[in-house]
């Protein structure tokens, strides 16, 4: 989450006007995150999240976002929904940007990780994948292995300004990953985007998930290694084998995980890390200097790909 976009307060009122949703009483901006910007809105009924939709985010896939919450919500997964407005749409635009009111999830994502949250999110994010299965609409993943190059492209020149000898570490990647990526995995809907700062918990209990714009069909073994990178390393830059093994064991009793998926994951540990490495490289590069967001450090997933790279098998996560 993150604020691009300034709403002023008669644009806000206008907008709350559409909704039955009760009178504005108060709202701010959310810093955290980079993709859409977000507010906080509280009005004399409840609390809600307002989204406008960022360039990043093709407005012909909200239907599949929006709709994609709605169905999840109806099997009992815990997260945002979104709010109909008077003419029963959910999708409406503001300040010349998609825009939608979601529902205000209860809870808070843990700043401290623990080896009981990342089992905690084995078991939910298994349940995620089981209930995507009888939603009708697909959606593929352009920032997957085929869609690395292009974001590439856009960094190329400017990459070893930030870090030295980027281009040439990205090129060879790349290279590597187009050319051994798996095939054939199980596949479904994904969330692929479950950072903490998406997943809430009250206590180490779980309580919901959010930020579902960059939902898609994938392997079901990414979603796993995208949580990998961003739950099991701790602020040393070390691997909690813990954290994955709790992680992975929680998964595998409410979803089977195959001996391929299994044996696919340090590649697809090494994509993941390519992945928010090239996005965070872009953002760190054309974020507006005055946009209300905090930029992420590219740096921190180039040791976690440099990690990957050394890594043999899944038993150097403790997996089996």
């Amino acid at each position: 989450m993150a604020v691009y976009t300034e709403v002023s307060d008669e644009e806000l009122e206008a907008f709350i006007g559409e909704y039955e949703i009760g009178q504005l009483v108060s709202f701010k901006g959310i810093a955290e995150g980079v993709e859409n910007s977000n507010y906080l809105i509280q009005t004399n009924i409840d609390t809600y999240i307002l989204t406008l939709y960022e360039k990043r985010v093709d407005p012909k896939n909200l239907p599949f976002f929006l709709g994609y919450m709605d169905h999840l919500a109806s099997q009992n997964i815990a997260c945002p929904t979104p709010i109909s407005g008077r003419d029963g749409e959910a999708l409406r635009s503001l300040c010349g940007r998609p825009a939608a009111i979601i529902s205000f999830l209860k809870g808070m994502w843990p700043r401290r990780i623990h080896p009981e949250h990342c089992a905690e999110l084995g078991e939910a994010m298994a349940r995620l994948h089981l209930a995507g299965e009888a939603f009708p609409l697909s959606l593929p993943n352009v920032l997957s292995v085929a869609g690395w190059r292009s974001l590439f492209e856009q960094c190329r020149d400017q990459a070893d300004s930030v870090i030295d000898g980027l281009e040439d570490i990205l090129e060879s990647e790349i290279s590597h990953l187009e050319a051994a990526w798996p095939e054939g995995l199980p596949t479904g809907i994904i969330h692929a985007d479950l950072f903490p700062d998406n997943v809430f918990f009250l206590g180490n209990k779980l309580s919901g998930l959010i930020d579902f714009y960059f939902a898609c069909n994938d392997f079901f073994a990414y979603d796993l290694a995208i949580c990998l990178n961003a739950w099991c390393f701790e602020a040393d830059g070390s691997f909690n084998v813990t954290k994955a093994k709790l992680m992975l064991s929680r998964y595998r009793k409410v979803r089977p995980f195959t001996d391929d998926e299994l044996s696919a994951l340090p590649l697809l540990a090494r994509g993941a890390a390519t992945r928010f490495l090239l996005t965070r490289l872009y953002d760190w590069l054309n974020t507006p200097p005055d946009a209300m967001v905090k930029r992420k450090d590219p740096r921190e997933y180039l040791h976690k790909l440099r990690f990957h790279q050394q890594v043999g098998g899944p038993g150097a996560y403790g997996l089996s």
